[in-house]
């Protein structure tokens, strides 16, 4: 009897969701204005830990339609980038070609490319998307594994708590209206604790955490030390 497949690390509610946005990804004042608001400050951080991404090899792991993956690439380094939603990778696809970025997109999940590439990689970003799967442990276990020795690691998410619920669900949500509703789902959202404990699981050690702070009055994002809604994590291969 043959053995049933391992099913795919995807929640398709969550494809479906983003897919119905796809044509908005690049619109800086449409739905997806809080990721272009936040981008520069993701990029700084991974400057500060990197020093320099020229030449360097760069996975960017559910890249919806490409704003932080044209960023790394526009820095100079060899840009791959996966997704599972087909609609946002043919925006990120066009709008790489119009930017004349080679980037090499692809349709597919972390898992699948771990499977059928040997490529491995000195920098690897997983932003705003391990409280969109079922299994964010796989996630960040198959990072690990495409990593090469001292490659770092970025993963961005958001903690799990009464204030993270009221600022993004209730306050973005349903009052600021900053983005759709049913964009999160805070069940899925994850302590630091909890994800530390996942990138220690997978051999990677923790280097650190830090804070994307929003700041109502000046309608801006900082990065410091408050973990308590967004954050960043770096993690290393020992």
């Amino acid at each position: 009897m043959l053995n049933n497949p391992k099913p795919l690390n995807v929640d398709q509610s969550e494809i479906d969701k983003f897919s119905a946005m796809a044509s908005e990804w690049w619109d800086p004042n449409g739905k997806f204005k809080p990721l272009h608001t936040i981008n520069p400050l993701r990029v700084e951080y991974i400057l500060s830990q990197t020093g320099d991404l020229m030449g360097k090899s760069v996975l960017d792991v559910g890249c919806g339609g490409g704003i932080l993956t044209e960023s790394l690439a526009k820095l100079g380094a060899t840009t791959t980038a996966i997704d599972m939603a087909e609609l946002s990778l043919n925006i990120a696809k066009t709008h790489a070609q119009a930017q004349h970025l080679t980037i090499d997109y692809r349709l597919e999940s972390i898992e699948q490319h771990l499977a059928q590439t040997s490529q491995r990689y000195d920098v690897i970003t997983c932003m705003e998307m391990l409280e969109h799967v079922p299994d964010p442990h796989s996630i960040i276990d198959s990072c690990a594994k495409l990593l090469k020795p001292q490659g770092k690691l970025f993963l961005s998410t958001i903690n799990r708590n009464h204030k993270s619920r009221l600022m993004l669900i209730i306050g973005a949500e349903y009052i600021a209206r900053i983005v759709p509703k049913g964009t999160h789902d805070f069940n899925k959202f994850i302590r630091p604790s909890e994800l530390m404990g996942w990138i220690e699981q997978a051999g990677l050690a923790t280097q650190a955490f830090i804070g994307m702070e929003y700041h109502l009055l000046g309608n801006k994002f900082t990065l410091g030390r408050n973990i308590d809604v967004n954050y960043i994590a770096l993690a290393t291969k020992k």
